[in-house]
């Protein structure tokens, strides 16, 4: 079944579900080399008078080096039959293996960042700013215990929503 494009406003989903339990494939790079990563964390809105989205990715994640060298990103949503390769986009780094072929996912390359062709919900973003969160910023230390003991503090990108696909 071929995607449709979206508007942003058109967009009908709980996003609090699609985040944070069926997960997002954050993807970046081309043909010549991507890595995809689970994330868990991210936020859609608006901001700059854009349309957007945020995540969040470690310092340590393979992908990190894709979406800090190119201009695109791209956020995807599986399928529930599919969610269990959550666990190897998740766990384990492209250094090590390729998570697609492992997971037997397809490649899409035909817009400016690549996704899975399986995926049920594509977004394609233009990266517009990067920082890095720092500890001495939060106000509720608990947070930064809890979610920092190593002190591997999240770069934050923010995307400009430039499509959203959906299957169906």
């Amino acid at each position: 079944m071929p995607m449709k494009e979206l508007k942003p406003e058109e967009w009908n989903e709980n996003v609090f579900r699609a985040v944070g339990r069926d997960w997002l494939l954050v993807t970046a790079g081309d043909r010549e080399g991507f890595n995809a990563m689970t994330a868990s964390w991210g936020l859609f809105g608006e901001l700059w008078g854009e349309h957007v989205a945020e995540i969040f990715i470690r310092p340590s994640r393979y992908t990190k080096k894709f979406v800090d060298e190119n201009e695109y990103f791209s956020l995807s949503i599986l399928p529930d039959g599919l969610h269990k390769a959550h666990a190897v986009f998740g766990t384990l780094s492209g250094r090590d293996l390729d998570k697609t072929k492992e997971t037997g996912l397809t490649p899409v390359f035909e817009e400016k960042a690549p996704y899975y062709a399986e995926s049920r919900l594509v977004v394609i973003l233009k990266k517009l700013y990067a920082a890095e969160l720092a500890g001495e910023s939060f106000i509720d230390r608990e947070t930064d215990l809890r979610c920092y003991p190593e002190k591997d503090y999240h770069t934050l990108y923010v995307g400009r929503i430039e499509k959203i696909l959906v299957r169906g």
